[in-house]
Order: C-alpha cells, then sequence, then structure tokens
C-alpha cells in the first residue's frame, strides 16, 4: 500500500533528492548545462533551502523520495516574486496527482512569505508540467526574468499569488 507524505525536506534527504532530480534529467533527455542539473546546490539542497522566505518539500513514498518541488526569491529581480524551482517526479510518482498538491504547497507557502508573483523555467517537450502549470494559472512570458543561469530552459511562465 502507498504511503504517501509530503514534507520539508531535511539534511538526510540531500544525497535521495539530488538521486531524483539526476534521474529525471536522465530519463527525459534534458541538456545538463544550462540547466537545475549543474546547479551547485543540487548536492545541498536542504542548505540550499535553509532561508528565509524559502521551502523545498520532498514527497515520499513509504519512506522513499520519489519527488519534491521549491519555492525561493528569484534571483536578481524585485524581491516580491519568488521562483517555483526543482520540480521533479519519478515515473513511480506520476499521475496520481501529487503535482497538483505539492505545487498548491509550494504556492501557499510564496503567499505567506508575503510574494505577489511566482516564476517558472521548463522545457518545451515537458507538456504535462505545462499543463499542470497552465491548470492552476501560471501564463507563458515572452522573455526570462531574474538570472537562474537555465540558459537551457526556453519556456518561461508566471502566476500572480
Amino acid at each position: 500500500m502507498q504511503q504517501i507524505n509530503i514534507r520539508p525536506i531535511q539534511p538526510e534527504d540531500n544525497q535521495a533528492i539530488e538521486q531524483v532530480v539526476r534521474d529525471v534529467f536522465i530519463e527525459m533527455n534534458i541538456p545538463k548545462v544550462g540547466t537545475a542539473y549543474a546547479d551547485p546546490q543540487l548536492k545541498l539542497m536542504f542548505e540550499a533551502y535553509d532561508k528565509p522566505r524559502s521551502i523545498y518539500f520532498v514527497v515520499e513514498n513509504n519512506g522513499k523520495i520519489i519527488g519534491g518541488a521549491g519555492v525561493s526569491q528569484l534571483e536578481n529581480e524585485n524581491e516580491s516574486i519568488c521562483e517555483l524551482q526543482k520540480m521533479y517526479f519519478l515515473p513511480e510518482a506520476r499521475g496520481l496527482g501529487l503535482g497538483i498538491e505539492l505545487m498548491e504547497k509550494c504556492l501557499a507557502k510564496a503567499k505567506e512569505f508575503g510574494f505577489e508573483s511566482c516564476y517558472l523555467e521548463t522545457m518545451p517537450y515537458m507538456e504535462s508540467a505545462q499543463k499542470l502549470y497552465k491548470k492552476v494559472g501560471f501564463e507563458y512570458l515572452d522573455q526570462p526574468l531574474g538570472n537562474t543561469g537555465h540558459t537551457s530552459c526556453p519556456v518561461w511562465m508566471l502566476k500572480k499569488l
């Protein structure tokens, strides 16, 4: 039986969530340069989100980390804008409604932190993710915001909170 739990990341989750992100990149053949795969904080996710107005949630099934997502201030941008970051799920976690549940948790926290808008970047072929983003109110932008360093992500979206 599945025992799904969504909770804030803990230091002991670092290795497992890094592996989830790397596995999804390999599975979906996402470029490793200019994306989250190359982010230095990928090895230390707990530490990267252990700061004000920032949180990362992991999704676990019977104690195994199967996905995650977080929000944090969008780098080099107005402080009213946060970014939905590193939302990835292993195949076993997809199609269970966890994406919408996790995104709603992240957006509720973003609002609680005082952000007015939430930004995200994704890949053009991640169509199911984009459908999900549109469903919760994200709209396409013509150009990127901030400075994420993710030069290989050409799809930009924003949602008013």
